[in-house]
C-alpha cells in the first residue's frame, strides 16, 4: 500500500514541477511496481490520476507566476493563443492527445494553457487519455527498468534526461518568445525577446 500511495504523491508532485529535472512518473511507477510487487494496473491508474491532478495544480498557479515575471503583453499574446486553442475543437483535442503520447514532458502544454486561461476540463480529457496510453506501454515494458534499476540512481543524469531538458526548455522558449499575435495575426513567424518586467 505504500508504494501505491509513493506512486500517487509522486505523480501529483511530479505534475507541478517546472524546471526540475526530476524522473518522469512512469518511471517511479516501473520502479514501485516492481520494488513493492504491486498490481500493475492500480499503479497506472493511481499515477495518471495523480500526474492529472499536478497538471490541474500547475494550470491554476502559472497564470499568477506569469503576471509577476512577464511583460503583460507577453501574457496577452499567450492568451490569444489559447483562444485559437479553444476554436479548433476536436483539431485541439487531437493534438493534445497526440502530444501526450510522444515521450516528453506535458508540462509545457499545461504552462501554456493556464497562461492562457483555457479551462483544465478542456485539456484533461484527451491528456488522461494519452497519458494512460503512455504509462500503461512504459509500465509494461518496466523490464527494461528493472534490469537497470541500479543505473536509474546511481546515474539520474543521462543523455536521455538530458534530451528530454533540452526538448522541454526549446518548447519553452517557442512558447514565451515567439510573438503570438504577429503569427496568428499576419501569419509572420517573429521572436520578442523583451518579454520581462
Amino acid at each position: 500500500m505504500v508504494g501505491i500511495y509513493t506512486s500517487f504523491l509522486w505523480s501529483i508532485a511530479g505534475g507541478y514541477h517546472t524546471f526540475s529535472p526530476a524522473p518522469p512518473a512512469f518511471t517511479v511507477m516501473i520502479f514501485l511496481q516492481i520494488a513493492f510487487g504491486l498490481s500493475l494496473w492500480p499503479v497506472i491508474l493511481i499515477g495518471v490520476a495523480g500526474s492529472a491532478i499536478g497538471r490541474l495544480v500547475l494550470s491554476k498557479y502559472i497564470d499568477i507566476v506569469a503576471k509577476w515575471v512577464l511583460k503583460p503583453e507577453k501574457n496577452e499574446d499567450i492568451r490569444l493563443l489559447g483562444e485559437k486553442i479553444r476554436t479548433k475543437g476536436l483539431k485541439a483535442q487531437l493534438f493534445i492527445l497526440l502530444y501526450t503520447l510522444l515521450p516528453v514532458s506535458s508540462t509545457p502544454l499545461f504552462i501554456a494553457s493556464g497562461m492562457a486561461r483555457i479551462e483544465p476540463l478542456y485539456i484533461i480529457p484527451a491528456f488522461i487519455t494519452g497519458k494512460f496510453t503512455s504509462d500503461s506501454i512504459a509500465v509494461i515494458i518496466g523490464k527494461y527498468t528493472l534490469e537497470n534499476a541500479n543505473s536509474l540512481f546511481k546515474n539520474p543524469i543521462s543523455w536521455q534526461s538530458g534530451t528530454a531538458l533540452l526538448l522541454f526548455l526549446l518548447l519553452m522558449f517557442a512558447l514565451l518568445f515567439t510573438d503570438w499575435r504577429t503569427l496568428i495575426h499576419q501569419h509572420k513567424f517573429h521572436f520578442k525577446f523583451n518579454i520581462w518586467k
